[in-house]
């Protein structure tokens, strides 16, 4: 393993979106989310591949290990917010992983997320993964740490939405509090919106 942090390019979306489809496998929300059947994995791979090429990589602000074994996909501030019309532009790209129901639900999912987001300035965690194998070996706290200097640097929030009730506490280790738990949509698992203000 190799803890090594640095910032993503193009380059590494493939590699990336791969790990971060097997660090999501299990998780409450994504799978509510996308397909079921025997194209799952394709599905959560092009899901991730999309996020990073066509979304997260423009603002320069994914990190990932010299492997790409593990990536924080971050927003600065103000630009985290996808507009509808954006959000009309990929859904050639998103059906195939999610289905046409699951488009409307994902749509509707990004309003209730969107809404809860915080009218201070702050740079947004939109996901944080790690392979399986590699996780509990502090990659996860590496992989936040540049972005949070940054935000106490420029004494600027931070903001996520955590899908897995066990993982409060690992982001409460770096500054970050539950401000709210909310369901994104019928039969939807629950998310803990979590901040965390700069350190002075």
């Amino acid at each position: 393993m190799n803890n090594k942090i640095r910032k993503a390019t193009h380059a590494d979306a493939g590699r990336l979106a791969v790990s971060l489809a097997r660090a999501f496998d299990d998780d409450p929300f994504i799978s509510w989310l996308v397909r079921k059947d025997n194209k799952r994995v394709h599905g959560m791979e092009r899901l991730f591949h999309t996020c990073l090429t066509d979304l997260s990589l423009q603002h320069n602000n994914v990190f990932t290990t010299e492997d790409c074994t593990g990536g924080a996909l971050w927003y600065p501030p103000g630009k985290s917010e996808i507009s509808f019309a954006r959000q009309m532009t990929l859904a050639h790209k998103m059906i195939p992983v999610v289905g046409l129901t699951g488009l409307i639900r994902m749509v509707w999912a990004m309003e209730q997320i969107g809404r809860r987001h915080s009218k201070e300035r702050y740079y947004y965690l939109q996901f944080l993964g790690v392979v399986p194998e590699n996780q509990g070996k502090g990659m996860g706290g590496a992989l936040l740490e540049p972005i949070l200097e940054i935000c106490d640097r420029e004494k600027c929030g931070a903001m996520l939405e955590n899908s897995k009730e066990k993982n409060i506490a690992f982001y409460r280790r770096f500054g970050f509090n539950v401000i709210g738990e909310f369901y994104p949509g019928k039969s939807a698992p629950p998310l803990w919106s979590m901040w965390r203000s700069a350190k002075s």
